[in-house]
C-alpha cells in the first residue's frame, strides 16, 4: 500500500456544497477519493453507484489521499491528537 493513502470517514453537513451533486460531481474522484460506502440513516450502501445524489447527514468511508480527505473537514472541527507523555526515569 502506498504512502499517503488511507480510510476515512466523511460526513456530509447540512451546509455541504456536495448537498444535490452527484459522487461524480462532487469532484472526490479527481482528488483521488473513492467512495467505499455511503452510510444514509440507518442504511449502509456499500459500493454506492457514482450517480448517486448526496444528501444532508450523509457519512461516506472513503479510501484514497489523506491530505485530499483532511481538506473535506473544517479546521474548527478537527480534533487535535494529545501527544502521549510519558514520566522520565530519572533513575532515583
Amino acid at each position: 500500500m502506498s504512502r499517503g493513502y488511507g480510510v476515512a470517514e466523511i460526513y456530509v453537513p447540512p451546509e455541504s456544497q456536495f448537498i444535490g451533486k452527484t459522487i461524480t460531481d462532487s469532484g472526490l474522484l479527481e482528488q483521488d477519493i473513492n467512495v467505499l460506502t455511503l452510510y444514509r440513516d440507518a442504511k449502509a450502501i456499500p459500493n454506492p453507484k457514482y450517480s448517486r445524489v448526496l444528501e444532508p447527514g450523509d457519512k461516506l468511508l472513503c479510501f484514497g489521499k489523506l491530505d485530499s480527505m483532511r481538506t473535506l473537514v473544517p479546521a474548527n472541527t478537527r480534533r487535535k491528537r494529545k501527544p502521549k507523555v510519558k514520566p522520565l526515569d530519572t533513575g532515583i
